[in-house]
């Protein structure tokens, strides 16, 4: 049994690599265990915030995409839109972006072993795999939104709001605008994510079970835009979205990425909350001090889960949701700033 890792990282999305890059440039001794292939692709909005944006460049990385200058909310009439003050943001396709981080990791060194890490023990000195003959220091849970290692670990909460799911499509059409749009419709939102000179994203985030078709005709202007026959990719889906922990730290586990909690894709900022979590989780295994994990994580995502809690329950609330647009259209410095705080 291999007893010289450091750091063991079950799952090799976007918040595993990520903590593994940091990880290994720490001195640490990193190994991921990841099943499938690289690259991963994923139902996601595909639009990185300008904090993901720079945080992506301070670990040496150049992902191809293109350059997004805000974001714009749409509600029948209703336009509102904020630029990014400061730095552009990035629509990305899911695999360019894993593409990347993956070849980072392998040229640094680090291992991806074709494994699933779907139970642990642990003790006071280390973290074991069963069976497959891994021991580590410390164990970082980066298994996703639907974590395994959390619900082995005991640490899954039960949510009591209605699950909320996400589609993904992509289409061959020219983006028509460098933000990323926003259309509130009367059962969910859908995203529009300028990603290449001839190809956006839409993903559709909604509470309701409907085929993406179906769900694409509540927004019936972007419809008129995205003619089935554009359509290059088959649908992905994600959820429900929600997903909370008890703690991102259990003993010589911690939790990072969607594994460490998840509220809603609706304020697009999973990645940058990713790569700000593993920076964090290795800050403080470096100082020696993982229980300072916990909190650091609270204080990196609290304006996040703040804003993101708000519009969700504002979504909620059929009166309140036909207002938000129209709102923000009414106080766009308002708009502004929140769009900024969270960029």
């Amino acid at each position: 049994m291999s007893g010289g890792h450091d750091l063991l990282i079950a799952g090799g999305g976007p918040a595993g690599l990520a903590t593994a890059l940091h990880a290994v440039r720490a001195g640490l001794d990193v190994v991921v265990a990841e099943p499938r292939r690289a690259p991963v692709d994923k139902a996601c909005g595909e639009g990185l915030m300008p904090g993901a944006v720079r945080a992506l460049g301070a670990l040496g990385l150049q992902v191809p995409g293109l350059p997004i200058g805000g974001i714009r909310y749409v509600q029948g009439s209703r336009r509102v839109q904020a630029a990014f003050r400061h730095g552009p943001g990035l629509g990305a396709r899911r695999t360019g972006l894993h593409g990347a981080l993956h070849q980072a990791v392998v040229d640094a060194g680090v291992p991806v072993l074709p494994l699933r890490v779907g139970e642990v023990r642990q003790d006071d000195t280390g973290v074991t795999v069963p069976g497959a003959g891994l021991r580590a220091r410390w164990l970082v849970a980066a298994d996703g939104l639907h974590s395994p290692l959390r619900r082995f670990l005991g640490l899954e909460v039960r949510s009591g709001t209605a699950p909320r799911y996400g589609l993904r499509r992509h289409y061959a059409v020219p983006p028509w605008s460098s933000y990323v749009e926003v259309h509130w419709g009367p059962y969910g939102e859908a995203y529009v994510t300028p990603l290449g000179p001839a190809l956006v994203g839409v993903a559709l985030l909604t509470a309701r079970r409907a085929p993406f078709g179906t769900q694409l005709t509540a927004f019936p202007e972007l419809a008129a835009r995205l003619p089935g026959e554009a359509a290059v990719t088959a649908v992905r889906g994600a959820g429900p979205l929600r997903q909370r922990s008890r703690t991102r730290c259990h003993g010589r586990v911690l939790l990072v990425g969607d594994a460490a909690g998840y509220i809603d894709a609706l304020t697009g900022e999973g990645i940058s909350l990713a790569l700000t979590g593993a920076r964090a989780l290795v800050d403080n295994l470096r100082r020696g001090t993982p229980g300072r994990y916990e909190a650091d994580w609270h204080r990196a995502t609290r304006r996040h889960r703040f804003l993101t809690e708000l519009l969700t329950g504002a979504r909620r609330q059929p009166a309140l949701a036909s207002r938000i647009t129209p709102t923000a259209a009414r106080l766009p410095r308002l708009f502004a700033a929140a769009v900024n705080a969270l960029a």
